[in-house]
């Protein structure tokens, strides 16, 4: 999926249809020269409804139309026959993504399970026909309700990446890369920071034709959680993986106080974050021989007593199946091979 395509926020306006009009209609016949009411109700007014898709993974389909419009309810007809209902307008979603009112600023609902619906805007009631307001003392109504107006709203459908794997670190510390080698993702890759503007999705290959998915999200910087960078955006889509895998450059200056301030800016955005399972991958290891691996190991090994780390290369592909095994082994809750 190329990045321009990854659409995870869009705004939309919909409009409801109205109810249709009850009839006033009287009951002619040629032996029944003087039949009641018998005016049948309006339809409904189509509904707007936002479905979970599970075979969906971006929002790209609703980025040239933003206006939702369902179909009125019919008038009633006579022999007490309803109209028929507006047709409903389903707008399809990924699982995992987050109803807004826009002009309100409140989460409707979120859709996290495949076929799961939310209506947006209700379709206008259909009018009552004459033959509701019979009685003994006004036995010819000539008069019906009309159907009841639609809705309209704003509505903002905002996407958090559902994946099993979120991969955190700082700008150009080789996510997008450790995802080109182990996935068939093609993000975009260059040595310089936030080349990640969007989030990526890969699907990894493991053993036994199993699989599980793998997200690159942009950058993190010291102050995300106050919005600075790309911020809020980045830790938006954090919230929806179950693992998280911290990926830190051999060459940082100190490993350990760069998976601090990663683990601080998770805390003071989210704390329920942090009951997550983590792993910390070194990146960039080809660059170590074994020497200065052990020298590092000795160093690291008192500071990371709460949590796994290994050595990587994306380039070299050194350690990737051990990374795979134990990212799989997080997942299943099962001991890696």
């Amino acid at each position: 999926m190329t990045e321009g395509n990854f659409v995870d926020y869009v705004k939309i306006h919909v409009t409801s249809g109205k109810g249709g009009q009850g009839s006033a209609h009287l009951r002619r016949e040629k032996f029944v020269p003087k039949g009641g009411p018998d005016g049948g109700d309006g339809g409904r007014g189509g509904h707007i409804i936002v479905k979970a898709n599970k075979n969906r993974w971006t929002l790209y389909h609703l980025k040239f139309k933003r206006h939702f419009r369902a179909e009125h309810g019919m008038a009633g007809g006579k022999q007490t026959s309803t109209g028929a209902d507006g047709d409903d307008v389903y707008i399809e979603v990924p699982l995992g993504t987050v109803i807004k009112d826009t002009d309100k600023d409140v989460v409707l609902k979120e859709l996290m399970e495949d076929g799961e619906e939310f209506i947006v805007a209700k379709g206008g009631k259909g009018g009552l026909g004459n033959s509701h307001f019979k009685s003994s003392t006004n036995q010819t109504p000539r008069y019906a309700q009309p159907g009841l107006p639609g809705e309209e709203a704003n509505i903002t459908l905002e996407m958090k990446v559902l994946a099993d794997v979120g991969l955190v670190g700082f700008p150009n510390a080789g996510k997008s890369t450790l995802l080109s080698v182990i996935t068939a993702a093609k993000p975009k890759i260059a040595n310089y920071e936030f080349t990640t503007l969007k989030p990526n999705l890969g699907i990894v290959e493991y053993r036994d034709y199993q699989t599980f998915v793998m997200a690159d999200i942009p950058g993190i910087i010291e102050g995300a959680a106050e919005g600075r960078g790309l911020g809020h955006y980045f830790l938006r889509h954090i919230e929806r993986n179950s693992t998280l895998l911290f990926l830190i450059p051999a060459d940082a200056p100190d490993i350990y106080k760069q998976y601090e301030i990663l683990l601080d800016e998770l805390r003071r955005y989210n704390p329920e974050l942090l009951d997550k399972d983590r792993l910390v991958a070194i990146s960039k290891s080809d660059m170590l021989d074994a020497e200065l691996k052990a020298e590092m190991k000795a160093e690291l090994d008192p500071q990371f007593q709460e949590v796994n780390y290994l050595f990587i290369s994306s380039v070299a592909q050194q350690g990737l199946m051990e990374l795979k095994d134990t990212l799989w082994g997080m997942l299943n809750e099962q001991p890696a091979h």
